[in-house]
């Protein structure tokens, strides 16, 4: 292998490999085939370890990523232990906190991973982590995103018991998870037919200060969108005609009704968003979205 001397530009860079991402950015020229070979710093210590090149062309452009060795001493130390690297799960699927989600919910700031789901057979479930939760803080450090959240788990062992914090309802709660063993596969297959078709001759209504046309599920558990205005706030944020409404900032919405009183509880407390969780093909997940001022 060749050796080239090279500055590293930038660290935790994150290029999207997978949830574990930390990535140190050095400008050199690293040639195609030297991944997997040492990183040094001035002092002859290894640092990283070349990983990934950025190549628009195939030939070196000058700029590589390494994982960190402090990573890598970690996934050492565990195929030492254990013959394979076993990273710690929660079992919930998370998505980013917006500014709007951060207001609909009343959250100071937009930092934090938004439970979309809790897996059923995962640890995040069994300690009663919901849907709707926040998780701000894991063993008393801050969650900054979705990223850092799988990092900080993925770094625990399997088993480890940790103090995660959340927001629901306004405010903070403690909850004590043990974590699982990251399953091999990530997706694992759902077993759930049921298709939310609406029920036969319901009368769909228009919720015109959202832009959107629903009618009952067939199984009386949320609201199936039948329409969506394209100039709506709805459209805009991805909601689609077959997605079912199923709760408005945590109050479950099954009728027409449930979902004006859910808006007019938002103004009154002067809240300009609403969060609402949305299932589409088996998936969660949550749109904020602007109540209209009468």
């Amino acid at each position: 292998g060749t050796v080239t001397a090279g500055i590293v530009s930038a660290r935790g860079r994150d290029i999207g490999a997978g949830p574990y991402d930390d990535f140190i950015q050095i400008d050199a020229p690293v040639n195609r085939g030297n991944s997997g070979g040492p990183t040094f710093d001035l002092d002859g210590q290894v640092v990283g370890i070349n990983t990934a090149i950025f190549s628009p062309s195939g030939g070196s452009v000058g700029i590589a990523f390494d994982i960190p060795a402090s990573t890598a001493k970690q996934v050492v130390d565990d195929l030492m232990k254990n013959g394979s690297v076993q990273r710690g799960w929660l079992g919930v699927e998370i998505q980013p906190v917006t500014k709007d989600i951060a207001e609909s919910l009343g959250l100071k700031s937009d930092k934090g991973a938004l439970v979309s789901s809790a897996q059923d057979s995962g640890p995040g479930k069994k300690a009663g982590i919901v849907a709707g939760d926040v998780i701000t803080e894991v063993d008393g450090k801050d969650v900054a995103s979705p990223k850092e959240l799988a990092r900080m788990i993925g770094a625990y062992a399997p088993g480890k018991s940790v103090d995660v914090t959340v927001w629901r309802n306004g405010k903070d709660e403690a909850v004590k998870v043990d974590l699982g063993t990251l399953p091999a596969s990530d997706k694992q297959a759902s077993n759930d037919d049921s298709h939310h078709q609406s029920a036969p001759g319901s009368k769909a209504d228009t919720l015109a200060d959202l832009g959107l046309t629903v009618t009952k599920a067939d199984n009386g558990k949320g609201l199936v969108v039948t329409d969506v205005d394209p100039d709506s706030a709805a459209a805009d944020r991805g909601i689609q005609p077959g997605d079912v409404i199923t709760s408005i900032n945590s109050k479950q919405v099954n009728t027409t009704g449930d979902v004006n009183r859910a808006m007019d509880d938002a103004v009154k407390s002067g809240r300009k968003v609403v969060l609402m969780q949305i299932t589409r093909d088996d998936s969660n997940r949550f749109v904020a979205v602007p109540v209209a001022q009468g």
